[in-house]
């Protein structure tokens, strides 16, 4: 029996052309479900003149690959840039314009939310943002299932921006404030189970591990090694891919990368990606020259390419929530050597598709590097093994999950309003 298309509203606190792991999942979210034939209502942050030149001119795929869909239609709410980030958007306060009412307009069958928290001002305390859970009213009106989609470790953000003492003054307050936010969804899922079960210790609700955060492995595959962006450097390759922030600890592969270097001969670490760090690494990169490249964002094929064209991927971050470009990398046939983090035991096996170190030891993450360059036999069996390790995870394969799960709560949700009381 086919099942009739849903309406979706799917509201999100990052969209293109912000660039971010969760702007890009969130996009291959929304063509998706348009391709499946549901009717899809995007209501994503709006880009203005407040944010730096450079992101407005980014080469993403975003709304105009969505526009030529009959069943696609958006709203971009006001925004102003994040207080810590200032190429990253918060919404304005709800007097400003109103979810309910859009959501009144289009009457979804279900409500989705990504990257609640950063909607309602959960990364700034509430010190800008929205200011209450977005969708809720409306869901609560109407009695449509709203669900909250996690995707990034928010206490391990605001520990990082507001710093230690601040961070200890209101730890303790942390589990009432999760539990309160949590409460407002009829579901929260979370794409990674050791993420789960940190929030679940910090008193989150109604939490459920639901794996939605997927990749396009006919996208990222070792074939794209035909866009080389060095095809005539030779040269042992590390790479990064992402946002060059605090929460990332970019800076600590300048701490790893001189260990390395003492042992193989001529390696060179990329660093792609930008963000509020970039200038500070681009400077302490400079006494390595030529060994570290920092090369800024990277679009299209050359992105492709430099995932496919790397010997090993290494990210010393330990705030990532099942982190896309460890994925991206292992579907490229890259190993990968990352810190032990909520969620990258989910994805790295250690002696299988790359290794684990220990959190800020740069001796320890070097040596795991340098075990990999050292031994080709290992290196070899690693790239095998690394894009059979993340197929489970293919797009195809998470959303068809995703829409199950869709399907099942919207079901639920008929079935006890015809219920007699």
């Amino acid at each position: 029996m086919n099942k009739q298309p849903l309406r979706i509203a799917l509201i999100t606190g990052l969209y293109a052309p912000f660039l971010t792991g969760v702007s890009v999942a969130v996009h291959q979210r929304v063509r998706w479900l348009l391709q499946q034939g549901h009717e899809v209502f995007l209501i994503h942050p709006e880009i203005n003149d407040q944010y730096p030149k450079e992101v407005g001119s980014r080469p993403m795929s975003g709304l105009q690959e969505l526009q030529p869909f009959p069943k696609f239609s958006s709203y971009a709410f006001p925004t102003q840039p994040l207080i810590f980030y200032k190429s990253l958007p918060q919404p304005l306060h709800y007097r400003h314009w109103s979810d309910t009412k859009l959501l009144e307009e289009f009457q979804p069958d279900i409500v989705v939310v990504e990257e609640a928290p950063q909607l309602r001002g959960f990364y700034s305390l509430y010190l800008q943002g929205y200011g209450r859970p977005v969708g809720v009213e409306y869901a609560r009106k109407t009695n449509t299932p709203i669900v909250s989609l996690f995707h990034t470790d928010i206490v391990a953000y605001i520990r990082y921006y507001m710093g230690n003492q601040f961070f200890n003054f209101i730890r303790p307050m942390l589990p009432m404030l999760i539990k309160q936010f949590s409460e407002n969804y009829d579901y929260n899922f979370f794409p990674s189970r050791e993420q789960l079960e940190k929030y679940k210790s910090l008193k989150s609700q109604r939490s459920e591990y639901l794996p939605y955060q997927g990749i396009d492995c006919q996208k990222f595959n070792p074939a794209n090694i035909c866009y080389d962006p060095i095809p005539c450097d030779r040269r042992p390759t590390l790479l990064f891919v992402g946002r060059i922030a605090p929460e990332k600890s970019v800076i600590q592969l300048l701490d790893i990368y001189p260990i390395i270097a003492a042992k193989i001969r001529d390696v060179h670490l990329v660093i792609v990606g930008s963000g509020p760090q970039q200038e500070e690494m681009r400077q302490r990169a400079a006494k390595f020259e030529p060994g570290v490249t920092v090369w800024g964002e990277s679009h299209g094929t050359e992105l492709l390419g430099w995932y496919a064209r790397a010997d090993v991927f290494v990210n010393p971050s330990v705030t990532e929530n099942f982190c896309t470009s460890n994925n991206e990398a292992l579907a490229s046939g890259t190993p990968v050597v990352a810190v032990k983090a909520p969620s990258t035991s989910e994805q790295v096996f250690p002696g299988r598709n790359g290794f684990l170190a220990t959190p800020n030891n740069p001796w320890d993450f070097a040596n795991k590097v340098i075990q990999i360059l050292e031994n080709p036999d290992l290196k070899e069996e690693m790239s095998m093994q690394a894009r059979f390790s993340v197929l489970e995870y293919d797009w195809s394969v998470c959303m068809g999950k995703f829409e199950d799960k869709l399907y099942q709560i919207v079901a639920e949700s008929k079935n006890l309003a015809a219920t007699p009381i």
